[in-house]
Formats: structure tokens, sequence, C-alpha cells
């Protein structure tokens, strides 16, 4: 007496090949995920500035040499683009793109991979449609006779 009808193999075959190609199809997509985060190419604004980064004692950092200090809700973003906390990064020496708030402290960041580092970028400059006269004239107002303790004498007339 045979109580296991036939078709029961072919449904279990049918349901294994099933699995095996959904986790084929699953592993094959997150390798290609992953090698996708290490060409990726991330756009930075054009405002970044590029800087050497030393967490010392968040939220106290030292940026290019000098003591500086993260805003509060400063994100940091890892060479995946993965959000890092800084207490993570204390004593590393990282090359970053950086921007800064209205209150000139360092707001965001972003550590750059090799590649990243390597590209070359130019030093963010305010944008602006007009020169101050400063910038406009260039010729030198003080002569360098008059000593700075003595009023000029003028003609009269």
């Amino acid at each position: 007496m045979n109580r296991c009808p036939k078709f029961s193999y072919a449904i279990f075959s049918i349901a294994l090949c099933a699995l095996l190609t959904g986790s084929i199809a699953t592993f094959s997509s997150q390798a290609r995920a992953q090698a996708e985060m290490q060409t990726m190419h991330r756009n930075f604004p054009k405002a970044a500035l590029r800087g050497e980064l030393v967490v010392t004692a968040p939220p106290a950092i030292q940026l290019d040499g000098q003591a500086d200090r993260l805003s509060p809700g400063a994100r940091i973003h890892g060479a995946q683009n993965m959000l890092v906390m800084s207490g993570a990064l204390v004593g590393q020496d990282l090359t970053v793109n950086y921007l800064r708030d209205a209150a000139g402290l360092v707001s965001e960041v972003w550590i750059l991979n090799p590649e990243e580092a390597r590209e070359r970028r130019a030093g963010a400059q305010p944008a602006r449609n007009f020169l101050f006269s400063s910038e406009v004239n260039t010729t030198p107002r003080d002569d360098g006779k008059t000593p700075f303790n003595q009023l000029p004498v003028y003609p009269q007339q």
C-alpha cells in the first residue's frame, strides 16, 4: 500500500528549483550592489571645501591642523556614503570634503575614498556678481612717506 502519491516528488523538485533560483538572484544582486558601492561616484556640493580632518574629542576637531568644531547635528558620511558617528573616528587622519553652516561650524562632512581624494578640487570661493572697491583699485593708497602719527597737509585755497 503506497500512501505517498507520485506527484509529490514533482512538486518538491519544482519548489526546490524555485528556491535555488531565488537565492541565486538574491546573492547576485547583493554582489552587484556591493561592486557598485566600490565604484560609486558621489556628487559633492560646489561650495564644499577639501581638508584634512582629525576628530580629537567630539565635537572638537582639527581641520587642516587648526582647532575647529562640529555643529550640533553634524552629519559625517563615510567612504561608502553611510553615516558615521564622530566618536568612531577619534584620532584618525582623514581626507574629507566639508561644508560649514551659518555660524561657521562644520555641519556636513564626506570622508573620501582614494579615488575621490585623487580628484582635484578647486577652492570654493563665494560666487558673486560684483567687485569690492579694494579689488578694483589695486594701486597702494599709502605712499609710505607720511608717518602714521602726522596728518597730511593739504594746500590751502
